[in-house]
């Protein structure tokens, strides 16, 4: 990635941390949180972040844009950038932004470049749960500068089934297979999913809302951790695609087991 130096980017993830989002942890006024959709919380520290940090990577890389979850919710047509001529970042400011704000440490942000709907470069960082996770698609993910790897997968499994947004019946199809793995809590944040993921410290994970801003950063530094991650139709992952069954597994054989188990029973 000679346009761009890695270090960059993470420098930039820490000052703007340190700025927008530490100082408000557990420090938010009743007015810097507000529910912006059904379920859906946002705080003064999402917004600000974003801010920061889309002025920043422009700054980095002349000629991107930006696509951020804050932006894309009051502009949902800012998602047509990812499939255009220039490179983009796509920007989760704060992810677990609900935990945030009950106090919990449990939160982080992610960023990555795609290139025509192609994860090139991603980054994600828990100011206090500790480190940031960097990818370049070919090169492996690293840890605060220490090589990581998924895998090997503990038996049984340890699962975190996001069912979530699943249509009923694919659900409760999904849902009956509990019993079969070590199913671990949610942590309701996809940055520190993706980071136990990418560190060995999770074997499996099933989403079905395919957001960018969630998934395209999670999923390149997991596959460049040694991660198998598909759509359960088989379909590569892409940045372009927003909804679907996403699996992710440790190694090429226990996705396919599990894809095979997962998917929609024939109705």
């Amino acid at each position: 990635m000679a346009f761009l130096q890695p270090d960059n980017v993470s420098n930039l993830l820490r000052e703007a941390a340190e700025t927008e989002v530490l100082p408000r942890f557990r420090n938010l006024s009743e007015g810097e949180v507000r529910e912006k959709s059904p379920g859906e919380l946002v705080t003064a520290a999402d917004e600000a972040m974003e801010r920061r940090l889309a002025d920043g990577l422009v700054a980095l890389l002349p000629g991107s844009v930006v696509v951020g979850e804050e932006a894309s919710s009051a502009n949902p047509s800012l998602l047509d950038l990812l499939s255009g001529e220039a490179p983009v970042w796509v920007v989760d400011p704060l992810d677990g932004t609900v935990n945030f704000a009950a106090g919990s440490p449990v939160f982080g942000t992610m960023v990555c470049l795609v290139r025509q709907g192609t994860t090139v470069a991603a980054w994600i960082y828990l100011p206090v749960a500790g480190g940031c996770l960097v990818a370049e698609r070919g090169s492996g993910a690293w840890l605060d500068g220490t090589r990581v790897e998924a895998g090997p997968a503990a038996r049984p499994l340890r699962v975190s089934l996001n069912t979530k947004f699943f249509p009923p019946l694919h659900k409760e199809h999904i849902e009956a297979t509990r019993p079969l793995f070590d199913i671990r809590p949610s942590s309701h944040c996809a940055a520190m999913t993706y980071t136990q993921l990418a560190r060995g410290e999770l074997d499996v994970a099933l989403y079905y809302r395919l957001m960018p801003w969630d998934h395209a950063p999670g999923v390149l530094v997991y596959q460049e951790a040694g991660g198998s991650a598909a759509l359960l139709n088989g379909a590569p992952y892409s940045a372009l695609v927003h909804s679907g069954g996403l699996l992710l597994a440790p190694d090429v054989e226990t996705w396919q087991r599990l894809a095979a188990l997962f998917r929609a029973p024939a109705l």
